[in-house]
């Protein structure tokens, strides 16, 4: 049965056959509660009777009857079996650094719980009810910034999450303050967990971190990319340039589906404009630069990244990630699903995409504050230059973060340190990879704000002009979000957090398509 998001947004019902993105995202961020279906638990439970004949034969199974990693030649007695599983939570939960953000480690949780119901983990009904009873309780394990290498999947950080489960380590209450889960638990009437074999094992094995990452970002990126659409288009219309190279017959003989997209929100954005092509009377100019005439093709690139980073998270949200897994024959089997290799590469993929939007994006801006590239504004877009210095300081900012964005494209993946006396002799680097992404939109979110800031201050600046409607739209929207300061001033000092919280809550987007109906 597939996951079902009620369409109040306030219950995800969990099923044995993977969840969907908008119920990541709902339980993440917007605090949905979690239901498991009957067939889950009839799942869990027929999988749990798989595991428990194996446990009562004499012969080891890896993770019900024996070590783990390089000492899963070690058979471990009965007697000794639910403190193995305690001992692995225990001591896996080595983490350190500053803590992860709340939204981060709810996604984890989910989606560990997520494969605990596939019925493929041995994990007992009421553990999965655990589970759910603590995300609803608005419970957040405290997870730590370091400790997952993204192979035997996000061991450190789902292992904090485990220690909470029972009743040990700390963990943010519903008011935000930081108490021993313990106490939580209890205050909430919440059991804490006893495991048994294999639960310990199958409560750290998954992607899960990094693959809760992942569909965050690419809901973040989705509105990034119509935000860059908007704003380069409004940096065409500032520099007069043209609009003729986003006909469609153009994008049509070269058919990536992201360009075509790009092009077409920056054609509805530039509808009616009284700006473009003006050079072409007043200071002939055969084409325009770059970053003006290729932005459909850089955005449209990375559009084409988000819809394959897309399907890999789609699929990886199908799957049953864990090791040993129980199959439906009875056989519980080891296997390699939890390398993070599929999700890795594609957090890394998106961030080297952020990183060339942003260039793009400063290039733009670059060329609005220089009086040689202009085509008629002030220098650096200055009421009066010289007396102040306009938004000098604001494209050095923007430049900083670029520059930070180049950094964190390196990717993690390339990289791999072996662990665990050579066992674990190849790893993924995924959870790095999800860290260094998370930075990546925060810095691109700003760098389209600062574009967006010294695009609609260019138009501003084209009197005797007609813009289009939607640049008016979004030039109002701007003015009354505070962006802008009031009087004849009000780029003297640039609220660039204003701005970037004009980008970052989607609003820039909602202000056009208010006038251009939903952009692609």
């Amino acid at each position: 049965m597939r996951t079902l998001l009620n369409m109040d947004m306030h219950t995800v019902v969990v099923g044995t056959s993977g969840v969907t993105a908008s119920d990541v995202l709902a339980v993440a961020r917007g605090g949905a509660r979690i239901e498991l279906s009957a067939e889950a638990v009839a799942a869990l439970a027929a999988a749990r009777e798989i595991v428990d004949a194996l446990a009562a034969k004499p012969d080891p199974v890896y993770g019900v009857s024996t070590g783990f990693g390089a000492l899963a030649t070690r058979h471990i007695s009965q007697e000794l079996r639910a403190q193995l599983q305690r001992n692995i939570v225990r001591s896996h939960a080595a983490g350190m650094g500053p803590r992860v953000e709340r939204e981060v480690v709810r996604a984890l949780m989910f989606l560990r719980l997520k494969t605990v119901c596939s019925g493929h983990t041995g994990v007992r009904p009421e553990v999965a009810q655990t589970m759910a009873d603590v995300l609803n309780a608005g419970i957040t394990p405290v997870v730590h910034e370091y400790g997952s290498l993204g192979c035997s999947g996000d061991l450190a950080p789902l292992s904090h999450c485990a220690l909470a489960l029972m009743g040990e380590g700390e963990a943010e209450g519903p008011d935000g303050v930081v108490r021993p889960a313990g106490e939580l638990l209890a205050e909430h009437g919440i059991q804490p967990v006893e495991l048994r074999e294999k639960e310990g094992l199958a409560l750290l094995n998954g992607t899960d971190g990094m693959l809760g990452m992942l569909i965050m970002a690419l809901a973040d990126l989705d509105t990034l990319y119509k935000s860059a659409d908007v704003t380069a288009a409004l940096s065409l219309e500032a520099l007069l340039g043209t609009d003729k190279v986003l006909a469609p017959e153009l994008h049509a003989i070269r058919p990536h589906p992201g360009q075509g997209a790009s092009a077409a929100n920056m054609l509805a954005v530039l509808k009616g404009s009284g700006l473009t092509g003006h050079h072409q009377d007043d200071a002939p100019r055969v084409q325009d630069a770059y970053s003006v005439r290729c932005a459909p093709q850089v955005a449209g690139a990375g559009r084409d990244t988000l819809a394959h980073a897309r399907l890999v998270a789609e699929r990886e949200l199908a799957s049953a990630v864990d090791n040993p897994v129980v199959l439906p024959d009875g056989r519980v089997e080891s296997n390699g699903n939890f390398h993070g290799a599929p999700v890795a590469y594609v957090l890394d993929f998106l961030a080297i995409a952020a990183a060339d939007l942003g260039s793009i994006a400063e290039r733009r801006t670059d060329r609005l504050l220089d009086k040689n590239r202009s085509h008629g504004l002030p220098p650096f877009l200055a009421d009066d230059a010289g007396v102040d210095s306009g938004l000098m300081i604001a494209q050095y900012t923007q430049a900083a973060l670029v520059s930070e964005l180049k950094r964190l494209a390196v990717p993690a993946s390339a990289d791999s340190i072996p662990s665990s006396a050579m066992q674990e002799d190849h790893v993924s680097m995924g959870w790095s990879a999800a860290r260094k992404l998370r930075t990546a939109v925060d810095n691109l979110t700003r760098v389209i704000a600062i574009e967006l800031y010294a695009a609609t201050r260019a138009v501003e600046l084209r009197e005797g002009l007609t813009p289009a409607p939607a640049t008016r739209a979004v030039i109002e929207a701007v003015r009354a979000a505070g962006v802008q300061g009031p009087g004849p001033d009000r780029f003297l000092a640039p609220d660039l957090a204003a701005a970037d919280a004009f980008v970052r809550t989607g609003d820039l987007v909602a202000a056009v398509e208010k006038v251009t109906g939903p952009l692609r």
